[in-house]
């Protein structure tokens, strides 16, 4: 039997699989494609037919997008992760240490238990009962749904709202939107066509690295 997610697994599967990776790494990242050896050419399809077209996509994906897509769960949400970080590390230095799961982790539930449980979407009754030198955001995290729901005394749609909030609170700052405009639909018709050209370019890549690729028993 596995265990109970946290609220910080809850919370973490709506989070980037990295956070803070600066535009221009992103950029080389997208250059690759899905780089060698990512899964199975028949995975990779189903990842680029649901958007996800390149490793850039790839590490500002969350898992519970990525586990939207068929024959995609944590295993490969793990594999996924891990395929990302090794082209990270060889793309900046130290980069493995600073991205690498129990590092993001640690750094997230840091942030967390700096902010004081008043912070949190708690009600007037419930914030009497925990006091002042109350749990923090962090303490709350890391307990289990029914830790949390007893100790509050909180429904499931409470704690939902409490998942929510974490998530909020974690979710690194996003990349500038362009305002809409007259021409939007010319763009977004652009866009489609270029990620469509794209997405052709990167399968004929892997294709060709499949092809070099030595046969497995072979010589």
């Amino acid at each position: 039997m596995t265990s109970q997610p946290t609220l910080f697994d809850e919370a973490s599967a709506r989070l980037p699989l990295f956070d803070t990776l600066p535009e221009d790494v992103i950029e080389r990242l997208a250059a690759a494609g899905f780089g060698r050896g990512l899964l199975t050419a028949a995975i990779r399809a189903r990842l680029r037919k649901a958007g996800f077209l390149d490793m850039g996509m790839l590490a500002r994906a969350t898992p519970t997008a990525l586990m939207a897509v068929r024959k995609i769960g944590p295993v490969r949400v793990d594999a996924i992760r891990i395929h990302v970080l090794g082209e990270l590390a060889r793309l900046v230095p130290g980069a493995r240490a600073m991205h690498d799961k129990d590092t993001t982790d640690r750094r997230r539930l840091d942030r967390l238990r700096s902010m004081p449980a008043e912070w949190l979407p708690f009600g007037a009754a419930v914030l009497e009962r925990l006091g002042p030198s109350g749990p923090t955001w962090g303490d709350f995290a890391l307990m289990r749904r029914v830790e949390a729901g007893r100790m509050l005394g909180i429904v499931a749609a409470d704690l939902d709202e409490i998942v929510s909030a974490l998530a909020r609170v974690l979710m690194p700052s996003q990349p500038h939107i362009r305002s809409a405009s007259a021409s939007q639909e010319d763009d977004a018709a652009k866009d489609a066509r270029a990620r469509q050209h794209r997405a052709e370019e990167l399968r004929e890549r892997d294709r060709e690295w499949d092809e070099a690729a030595p046969t497995r028993g072979g010589r």
